[in-house]
């Protein structure tokens, strides 16, 4: 079921997803039905390499959206896109799931995220950058991610997943 709403759409599907929510971004396709998703992906209804969420999260990020969230609804999985919204109408929670998201990207393209990465990510100006690390810090202290290197010198610092 597709709606869209003038800020949001919401797709849900039937079933609980195979994996947690939270490890879309890096977790291999799997399928409860083979033989449907392999006439599936012969017809050219569907993929085989799981990209699907890789790509929704680059395009939020590239036009400078929310971050979309997965959530389970009872025995179904719901995925909401946002409309943009200005970053300085985003809440804290907002703030620190794109953190986490922009990691996870940038993790499976064996990057990690920066202050300079998550400025382009929010849009934000260099002279802006100590707004940046504490939307970093926030999702520091969350736990959403963590320092690749504790003792890299401050202005190296680089920030994967929680679970990398």
């Amino acid at each position: 079921m597709v709606e869209i709403f003038a800020n949001r759409m919401e797709i849900t599907n039937p079933g609980a997803p195979l994996m947690d929510t939270n490890r879309f971004i890096d977790t291999p396709p799997s399928s409860r039905n083979e033989e449907l998703a392999s006439l599936m992906r012969r017809i050219g209804i569907c993929e085989e390499r799981g990209s699907g969420w890789d790509k929704v999260v680059h395009e939020t990020e590239f036009y400078q959206l929310p971050a979309p969230i997965a959530e389970i609804a009872g025995d179904n999985t719901r995925i909401v896109l946002f409309a943009h919204r200005p970053l300085s109408a985003m809440d804290k929670g907002d703030r620190i799931h794109a953190c986490y998201l922009h990691a996870c990207l940038k993790y499976v393209m064996r990057e990690s995220l920066t202050n300079a990465s998550l400025r382009i990510r929010f849009g934000v100006e260099e002279k802006n950058k100590a707004a940046v690390s504490r939307y970093i810090k926030e999702a520091v202290e969350a736990g959403m991610i963590k320092a690749y290197d504790a003792d890299a010198a401050r202005n190296q610092m680089r920030y994967v997943p929680f679970w990398a």
